[in-house]
């Protein structure tokens, strides 16, 4: 069950103003209401929020928490809204009183649209009857003033403003789920979930060992590996979809509301397999390199700039026989198979050159690195679980550099 939007409202001015005569001033609610959307809140989370006494009443811990993250969400809702309110003639004090009349199923209905494509699909994944997910969105549509969806040749498709509502609304969900999972931990339940966006090199090597050392303290916490293109990542974590990224550095960020931390530098070696005519010698040179086959990065990849400046150092063209891949699965096989050459992270491979299947020369330009960086959304708050996430993938990553 999600929670009601307008009872956490209530819980937030309750605990802002410390009292329930005053908070059913500023919401215009009666004190009776005010009273039973605390109560409902209170059964939802199964703790209490709220200390009442002669003088007033004051958030638990829980409630500060709760109220903590429910301001937070609201501020992504009031972002977008203001957003919106830029591009439109309606007043931004008439869309702020659209902000608090919202909602949970108009916006999840919203979000469903946009991230499924059309209403019947919206409908299938929310489990609802198509015309209540029709009536939601257009319900939404005549509170804000604003068209949400337009219909095209193809069907229909969300515009600006309801791909820039859906974002925030999608992270105002993420804050409160936030909420529920450090409640339900204050009562030693389950402790939440966290979603990665994780590049090759995350997901080979750094990842498992640091997935393991945390599975071990919390068993019960749910834990989603991502993995695809960068671009695609990046959107996920962008609407509140994966909780942060781990890969390669990026020169220029695209967007303000991302930042990376940098966890380590990665060394650079040329991979082969193991019985390949150079897997013996100490170290090959640019012009021996350059007579063999090879894989490339593909071109949008961080990595593809560190495989043409490998030729260029030397004047020398790039191999001609190349295959451009960025899945290490596929990658492995071909190494395998061939005698092509890789340039690539010994890390990615530490399993294999174990094993003894591949086999890697140092960088024939001499140690050459990439950042790895852990990318997250500005000012993203995590739970204490992430927080210790966070803290053993950090310590793997000093190890991993030493």
């Amino acid at each position: 069950m999600e929670a009601n939007l307008r009872h956490l409202r209530v819980a937030r001015e309750v605990a802002r103003l410390g009292s329930i005569s005053a908070a059913a001033r500023t919401v215009a609610l009666s004190q009776p209401a005010i009273t039973q959307a605390i109560a409902a809140l209170e059964r939802l989370y199964g703790v209490s929020l709220f200390d009442r006494t002669n003088a007033g009443v004051s958030p638990t811990e829980a409630g500060g928490l709760l109220a903590e993250r429910v301001e937070r969400a609201f501020a992504h809702l009031r972002d977008a809204i203001v957003e919106l309110a830029r591009g439109s003639s309606k007043e931004i004090s008439a869309q702020r009183r659209a902000e608090r009349a919202m909602t949970t199923a108009q916006l999840n209905a919203l979000i469903a649209v946009v991230e499924q494509g059309s209403f019947s699909q919206a409908a299938r994944a929310l489990g609802i009857a198509q015309p209540t997910v029709h009536r939601a969105a257009r319900e939404l549509e005549a509170l804000l003033g604003l068209p949400l969806f337009e219909r095209t040749s193809f069907g229909v498709r969300p515009t600006r403003e309801a791909l820039r509502l859906a974002r925030g609304a999608k992270l105002a969900f993420t804050e409160l789920a936030q909420a529920r999972a450090e409640l339900s931990a204050l009562s030693g339940g389950e402790t939440g979930r966290t979603v990665i966006g994780a590049m090759p090199l995350a997901r080979s090597f750094l990842l498992p060992r640091a997935l393991i050392d945390f599975s071990n303290v919390h068993p019960r916490h749910s834990v989603v590996i991502l993995e695809g293109a960068y671009d695609s990542l990046l959107a996920d974590l962008r609407r509140g979809s994966a909780d942060f990224l781990i890969g390669a550095a990026r020169e220029r960020l695209a967007y303000k509301d991302v930042v990376q931390e940098h966890l380590f530098d990665d060394e650079l070696a040329i991979i082969m397999r193991a019985g390949h005519p150079l897997a013996q010698q100490k170290r090959a040179s640019l012009r021996t390199l350059a007579k063999y086959p090879w894989i490339a990065p593909r071109r949008e990849s961080p990595l593809h700039e560190h495989f043409d400046a490998l030729f260029e150092a030397a004047g020398i063209p790039p191999p001609p026989s190349t295959i451009e891949c960025n899945s290490l699965v596929a990658a492995r096989s071909l190494l395998i198979e061939s005698d092509r050459l890789m340039l690539l992270s010994v890390h990615q491979i530490h399993y294999d050159l174990q094993a003894g299947l591949l086999a890697a020369l140092p960088h024939p330009l001499g140690r050459v690195t990439r950042s790895i960086v852990l990318t997250t959304r500005a000012g993203w708050k995590p739970t204490k679980a992430q927080q210790q996430l966070l803290a053993i993938l950090r310590t793997r990553a000093e190890s991993i550099e030493n």
